[in-house]
């Protein structure tokens, strides 16, 4: 919670000041704008004393000295990831009116030190903002280490995001309390291969219809929202020379199939679009198709065959780079996160197995 104080000295000094640092009852606040700061992920820094992000899986990173750290956010942008140094990672909520700061460390030893953060949620209605660290008084904050030189874009859906991870299990529904993209199979298998990567996902979407949407498909869906930088918001178009991947994983058609009132060929149709525009503003990168891993039955059959016919047609037309990589289908050994999503040992389990198909892919 925040004292009154910090609050009105926040409101005051926003709009007169640009510096970097600012003297604050607990130490000194480091402004996002701060050389130091590494930013990855669809990030709008329109105003960069306040950096916007809709996305899961944003990560800021930073090293600090001194013995604390406390970070500065928009209340109610929801709930991030924290490491410091070699921790364990825990989980930390701005999930209140009044929450616009939290401790991420105490009492640490003398030196250098670092952390890493990760949006772990879907931020569409949350719209949460970065607003800093506080370091303790005479101390700052020193370079990030240097990124993985591996780049992985994933683009997907509620399996992507994280949706019900930690959920008890699949007849439990949403919460934001318990999606956290940091155990998803994207997450791991970044960390698998050494990569870096950001995601473009959101429960519910669908490359042609989102989840229980007409059989003629809706408007807003992937292909629409994919441009922008933030989810559905034309406001501002993606800068793509901004993260340039070696390889793009789309894991999409679960909730185009999701209930019966779909129609294959536009799926089909649908998947040639999304990747010949993901080819446009990624004129190098491999893609890969993901199919899986919480269909079965025909909904299963047909977004394979889907899939499939789409990859096909693509070669056909000059697409050398695209291949198709299907998960195990989920079945219920393994548990299930909230309304039967995939539970944390499955994600683990569909990391290792793309992680194991991305090494030969892409000889890493």
């Amino acid at each position: 919670m925040r004292k009154l104080s910090f609050v009105l000295l926040m409101a005051i000094i926003l709009p007169f000041t640009t510096i970097a640092q600012t003297i604050a009852p607990e130490g000194i606040w480091i402004r996002p704008t701060d050389k130091n700061i590494q930013y990855v992920g669809r990030i709008s820094f329109k105003n960069p004393e306040s950096p916007l992000f809709t996305y899961p899986g944003v990560q800021i990173n930073t090293c600090f000295t001194g013995s604390s750290l406390k970070m500065v956010a928009k209340p109610m942008s929801g709930y991030f990831m924290a490491q410091i140094d070699n921790a364990k990672p825990f989980k930390v909520s701005f999930y209140a009116p009044k929450d616009s700061i939290v401790t991420l460390a105490t009492a640490l030893p003398k030196g250098n030190h670092q952390v890493k953060l990760m949006y772990i949620v879907e931020g569409y209605e949350l719209r949460p903002e970065f607003r800093g660290f506080i370091v303790d008084n005479g101390e700052s904050l020193k370079p990030a280490p240097k990124l993985p030189e591996r780049k992985i874009e994933f683009i997907g859906n509620s399996i992507t995001c994280g949706y019900g991870t930690e959920g008890a299990n699949g007849e439990c529904h949403f919460l934001y309390e318990t999606e956290n993209h940091y155990y998803t199979y994207a997450a791991l298998a970044a960390k698998n291969l050494d990569a870096q990567y950001q995601v473009v996902s959101r429960s519910g979407i669908g490359v042609y219809r989102n989840y229980n949407g007409p059989k003629s498909g809706n408007e807003k869906n992937m292909r629409y929202t994919y441009d922008y930088t933030l989810f559905m918001d034309e406001s501002e178009k993606w800068n793509f020379s901004r993260f340039v991947p070696d390889v793009i994983c789309i894991n999409l058609g679960t909730n185009d199939t999701s209930t019966k009132n779909y129609d294959t060929s536009l799926l089909t149709d649908a998947y040639i679009k999304l990747v010949n525009q993901v080819r446009r503003n990624n004129p190098k990168a491999k893609i890969v198709m993901l199919c899986g891993s919480m269909m079965s039955g025909k909904q299963l059959a047909d977004a394979k065959s889907c899939i499939d016919k789409a990859v096909e047609t693509l070669k056909k037309n000059g697409e050398n780079r695209i291949s198709k990589f299907d998960f195990t289908p989920a079945d219920g050994s393994l548990g299930y996160g909230s309304d039967y999503h995939p539970s944390i040992a499955q994600h683990d389990n569909m990391a290792k197995e793309l992680t194991a198909y991305l090494k030969k892919l892409m000889n890493w």
